[in-house]
């Protein structure tokens, strides 16, 4: 049987304040933005070419605001995400050099942190 994560929930603040970050600094696309009822709103967000989304909204989750930490993007070329991230005015990390990849990590308005990590092929440890 095969186990697929599709959707992690995000707790945030403000759920607009965080959709315009993800889809206009990160660059993630708008899949759904659905005001449920008047204490349900759902809001899907894809990074492009995940097979994962994430959510925000409203009444999704009980975890405090920024609380979450360790989600992690997959790229190519971390230099380069540094660069786009750096140039959609996302605050970033320098790229972190380590054995087994290479790292920029950001936060989200609420502190809701992420790393992106470029896999050093052929590294062990």
């Amino acid at each position: 049987m095969d186990y697929k994560l599709e959707l992690v929930c995000i707790p945030v603040s403000d759920v607009d304040r965080a959709k315009e970050f993800y889809v206009d600094k990160v660059g993630f696309v708008a899949d759904h933005d659905h005001r449920v009822s008047d204490s349900l709103r759902f809001v899907q967000l894809t990074p492009p070419g995940s097979g994962c989304s994430i959510s925000l909204g409203e009444g999704l989750t009980t975890m405090p605001p920024g609380s979450l930490e360790g989600l992690q993007l997959v790229v190519d070329d971390a230099d380069a995400a540094h660069a786009e991230l750096k140039g959609r005015g996302v605050e970033v990390s320098e790229v972190d050099d380590q054995p087994w990849g290479r790292f920029v990590y950001f936060k989200d308005p609420d502190g809701n942190a992420w790393n992106v990590q470029e896999i050093v092929r052929g590294a062990t440890g």
